[in-house]
């Protein structure tokens, strides 16, 4: 019997893929098979997570996603080293913690730039006939479980990703007919660099009151990762226009 988690010969763009949830999302598609093509600002650290890749013909392009008039030719020039595109996981993100009296239009204008319109606009390229595979392809946002519930102080953060969930239903019912899946993983707090930095500046108290909100714990980013490639693979061909919670049990408190 085949196995219809595998991602061997597809090749699969990642954003956000130099720190975090986007670093374990490279990593482990590397290990299930894929060519993966990262995508993030810092190069250095960009160099760093392809060491960690499985065997494969790799890519990585140092770039600022905002930059919208530069993805498409950053998705052509990746069609023309590895062919044309399986899969697309749009991790970068953006988190801004402020209470609504202190927010700004620009606040809100550099997260939705990051966490929806840019993962809009590669979804918008990729699904152009001359970039996909035409067996088809896999779109996957990560989105949050702040995206459909709200917390005090992240207005801004969780607009933009109850956005990306919205978004990605629509998205999913306009290109099925070209035979692309769109989907949503939205996860609670997830052990990364950020959120290690995040808990050391606040009291062990207060990090012990939100752990008890995670029935099964912090997650880790290979939790995502593996939901990410269960999405990405055959095994999810029925799957589309879904939000996939992972999340320890923090929704079903």
């Amino acid at each position: 019997m085949s196995n219809q988690f595998s991602l061997t010969d597809k090749n699969i763009i990642i954003t956000g893929a130099s720190s975090g949830i986007g670093k374990q999302c490279a990593i482990s598609c590397s290990q299930m098979g894929a060519n993966v093509v990262l995508i993030a600002r810092n190069e250095e650290r960009l160099k760093e997570t392809c060491n960690l890749l499985d065997k494969g013909n790799h890519l990585y392009f140092s770039q600022d996603i905002t930059e919208y008039d530069k993805i498409e030719s950053i998705i052509s020039e990746i069609v023309s080293k590895l062919g044309k595109i399986h899969g697309f996981i749009h991790s970068a993100g953006l988190e801004v913690t402020l209470p609504l009296k202190m927010m700004k239009p620009e606040y809100y204008e550099n997260l939705f730039s990051i966490n929806v319109i840019s993962g809009f606009e590669f979804a918008r390229i990729i699904s152009q006939k001359k970039y996909f595979d035409s067996n088809g392809a896999s779109f996957v946002f990560i989105a949050s479980v702040r995206g459909f519930l709200g917390e005090p102080g992240a207005i801004g953060y969780c607009s933009s990703k109850g956005a990306l969930i919205s978004g990605v239903e629509a998205m999913a019912l306009e290109l099925i007919n070209r035979n692309i899946r769109v989907n949503c993983v939205s996860p609670a707090i997830v052990e990364t660099d950020m959120t290690k930095k995040l808990f050391d500046n606040i009291p062990e108290d207060s990090k012990n009151e939100i752990l008890k909100m995670h029935p099964m714990g912090f997650g880790k980013p290979e939790d995502v990762a593996n939901a990410c490639i269960f999405l990405l693979s055959d095994a999810s061909y029925w799957v589309t226009g879904s939000n996939l919670i992972v999340d320890g049990g923090y929704s079903a408190r």
